[in-house]
C-alpha cells in the first residue's frame, strides 16, 4: 500500500483528468492562508475541520469531487470522510497535482 493509500487513496493523472472532464469540483482543504498562497483555478476552499458542516453544501453541487491539500494527507482524510457521506470523491493529493491539468 502506498503512502497515499493510507489516507484515502492517491490517484494517478488519468483519474484526475477523467474526473475533471466529467465536471468535478476541486475542494482544497488547506487553511485560508495556505489557499491564498496558491491554488487550483476555480477550486473551492473548505478547510478540513469545517467539512462536517459543509456536507449538504457539497452534495448540493451534484458533482464529482477532487480533494486537494499541501501533501495529500488532509485531502485523504477529507476523501475518506466524504466517501462515508456518499459523495463521489477522489484524493488529488497535493494541489499542484490537479493544477497542472487546470491552469
Amino acid at each position: 500500500m502506498s503512502f497515499f493509500g493510507l489516507f484515502g487513496g492517491g490517484n494517478d493523472g488519468e483519474s484526475i483528468e477523467s474526473y475533471l472532464k466529467e465536471g468535478a469540483v476541486v475542494i482544497d482543504v488547506r487553511t485560508v492562508e495556505e489557499y491564498n498562497s496558491g491554488n487550483v483555478n476555480g477550486s473551492k476552499n473548505i478547510v478540513l475541520n469545517s467539512l462536517p458542516s459543509k456536507v449538504a453544501e457539497i452534495k448540493a453541487l451534484n458533482k464529482k469531487v477532487i480533494a486537494v491539500c499541501r501533501s495529500g494527507a488532509r485531502s485523504g482524510q477529507a476523501t475518506s470522510f466524504l466517501k462515508q457521506q456518499g459523495i463521489d470523491i477522489i484524493n488529488g493529493g497535493p494541489w499542484q497535482n490537479v493544477a497542472k491539468f487546470v491552469n
